[in-house]
């Protein structure tokens, strides 16, 4: 279930919480992510935001800095749909034991249920394949590690068991897990590598993006971030990339590349377009000869490193390129070759 998203009435159900010395000092949306779990960060702030969370009988924000003493109350709906059903959707397994499992996740896949996406999603898949996942985050996220973008195909880590599962996330939280994405972008990235470290946060205007700003502001919730690239090749007006984020803010990538002024091809959120067809690249194809080359933005997660919770021995998993981003490769080396080494985008 989700949080409400509108001011709540007296038929919606509250959940009285009296703060300690012990958490005095957290922000209120931190408190009720970690006494919530089942909720994420960006749900508990809509609500905060439509008062369906007050603090001593008042509305507030979610930076407010939690008191000794503090009275809270926040609604919660009754749940929207039962546990996610079992679907027996194809799983391409890369990594399994008893403990956890990677999957090769295909783009247009939810990783979990949610409002408008209540099956065909990564978690029914899983709940069908798999007899025991770890519970930790509930039954709406049953062994999920981390997540990734509908549109992001690529490599995904799942618990099997709790103790794995806080293992596995602790290693998340303090950067030891190796990620490795490829992209291709609109627009030619002129160094061969670089660090962009630009903090991200929340977009001023569109809750469903996230925008990058010069300085981390932990009151207005804008987060350190910082993601290593390396070009892999160059093309006429387009680059194929590969890129290390250190942190791991959500849409961490997709916006660090838009923010150089080379969106992730196809990003429709951040790059405006939301497919790439053989007609973009070059003029005077017949329409009967045209064909769509992606539809989804340009992004895969290609290898995953990290320590086996229970053995301690480093597992590295890698996802073949898929057939869609393959597909606009080959294109681009037919139809937009590289003129010249340094090319900047066109106007």
């Amino acid at each position: 279930m989700d949080l409400l998203k509108q001011a709540p009435t007296d038929q919606d159900k509250s959940v009285d919480l009296t703060i300690n010395a012990k958490v005095a000092g957290t922000r209120l949306d931190q408190y009720l992510v970690a006494t919530f779990p089942g909720h994420s960060r960006s749900a508990i702030q809509r609500a905060i935001e439509a008062t369906a969370v007050t603090v001593n009988g008042q509305p507030t924000k979610p930076s407010y800095r939690l008191r000794d003493g503090d009275q809270i109350r926040i609604w919660l709906p009754d749940p929207e749909a039962h546990a996610p059903v079992p679907e027996d959707i194809p799983l391409e397994i890369l990594y399994e034991d008893d403990f956890l499992v990677v999957i090769n996740k295909p783009h247009d896949m939810v990783v979990h249920p949610a409002k408008g996406n209540w099956s065909g999603t990564l978690v029914n898949a899983l709940r069908f394949h798999f007899d025991h996942l770890s519970g930790l985050n509930g039954d709406y996220r049953p062994g999920i590690v981390h997540r990734l973008d509908r549109d992001t195909s690529g490599v995904i880590l799942v618990a099997k068991e709790e103790s794995a599962h806080r293992d596995l996330s602790m290693q998340f939280e303090t950067r030891k897990v190796f990620k490795e994405y490829l992209a291709i972008t609109l627009g030619v990235l002129d160094r061969d590598s670089d660090y962009i470290e630009k903090a991200i946060g929340p977009h001023p205007h569109d809750r469903e993006k996230k925008a990058a700003y010069s300085k981390p502001d932990e009151e207005r919730d804008i987060k350190e971030a910082c993601t290593y690239y390396e070009v892999l090749e160059r093309f006429d007006d387009f680059t194929f990339v590969k890129c290390l984020p250190k942190t791991g803010r959500t849409h961490q990538i997709r916006v660090h590349l838009a923010c150089t002024g080379c969106p992730i091809v196809a990003d429709k959120a951040y790059g405006g377009r939301n497919c790439l067809r053989k007609s973009d690249l070059v003029a005077g194809i017949a329409p009967e000869a045209d064909e769509i080359l992606l539809s989804r933005q340009a992004l895969h997660a290609h290898r995953l490193r990290f320590q086996h919770p229970r053995t301690g021995r480093w597992i590295e998993a890698q996802a073949r390129l898929p057939e869609d981003m393959e597909r606009t490769l080959k294109a681009l080396r037919e139809l937009r070759p590289c003129p010249m080494v340094g090319k900047s985008r066109k106007k």
